[in-house]
């Protein structure tokens, strides 16, 4: 079966000694495709660098909503950007690359670490919105605690492809981004989340996507995530939609093709 991480941040130190073998266990497990996301300038320079390497990663440069602020969340282990982001000037790097990369993302906006700048993340990603539009990429989106507002904002642009990552939401909003044709990405955690395994349960396999958020989000306590453990996720998907193992791959795969092959 052709396998796929939707979001993963091989960039992270957590890598940096067996990066060789996180790659060739991925290969030997099927993926065919692991999407490598950035987060700021330095992050975004990483992964191009990273995907001449390695031609299994594809990369989605990113602005994610606190590092343009300038503020950092109290998270280690990624590069590290002084300041606020210009956005404009990022987003000629991201033109600059448009033909290496798949997606722009992580994007959007965080209520989590900051609820003191939620007008100006409501007018920084309206701007990325803006900006992703004339690019013509699929939009990877970043929702945390802000996941109403982002449908929202979402619901009114010409993105042709939104996928929202990790997505933790109500029901009702759920099925709202479900009818208006977003995809979700699907974290491993799913094996251990009632809140992922609702979204699988209310969600078309056909606007279904498997990440890793490595080497966050794992389906195992305390064990660092990595995109091998994808396969756990699409037994559990099987399981939840009562079909076969085979079936979902095939169809994850077929979405893959359909949004970010764009």
């Amino acid at each position: 079966m052709n396998l796929v991480d939707t979001h993963c941040h091989l960039t992270h130190e957590r890598f940096k000694e067996d990066i060789d073998d996180v790659i060739n266990r991925a290969k030997k497990a099927g993926f065919k495709a692991l999407v490598c996301s950035g987060t700021n300038p330095p992050t975004n320079r990483e992964i191009i660098a990273l995907a001449k390497r390695y031609p299994i990663i594809k990369p989605s440069l990113g602005i994610y909503p606190i590092d343009a602020l300038g503020l950092a969340p109290d998270e280690v282990g990624m590069a590290r950007h002084d300041g606020k982001i210009d956005i404009d000037a990022e987003f000629e790097f991201f033109n600059q690359h448009k033909n290496e990369i798949v997606s722009i993302g992580e994007v959007g906006m965080d209520f989590y670490w900051t609820d003191k700048h939620n007008e100006q993340q409501k007018k920084n990603f309206e701007k990325i919105i803006k900006l992703t539009e004339k690019i013509g990429k699929p939009i990877v989106v970043h929702t945390r605690r802000a996941e109403e507002e982002c449908v929202a904002l979402l619901e009114k642009s010409q993105l042709n492809y939104v996928v929202l990552h990790s997505f933790e939401a109500r029901k009702n909003l759920i099925k709202r981004a479900a009818d208006r044709g977003f995809y979700f990405s699907v974290p491993t955690s799913v094996v251990r989340s009632q809140q992922f395994q609702t979204l699988v349960e209310i969600v078309p396999l056909t606007q279904i996507f498997t990440e890793t958020d490595a080497p966050w989000l794992s389906p195992f306590k305390d064990k660092r995530n990595e995109s091998v453990f994808i396969v756990e996720s699409i037994k559990k998907i099987a399981e939840i939609k009562k079909i076969s193992e085979d079936d979902v791959a095939a169809q994850v795969w077929k979405n893959y093709e359909k949004v970010f092959s764009t």
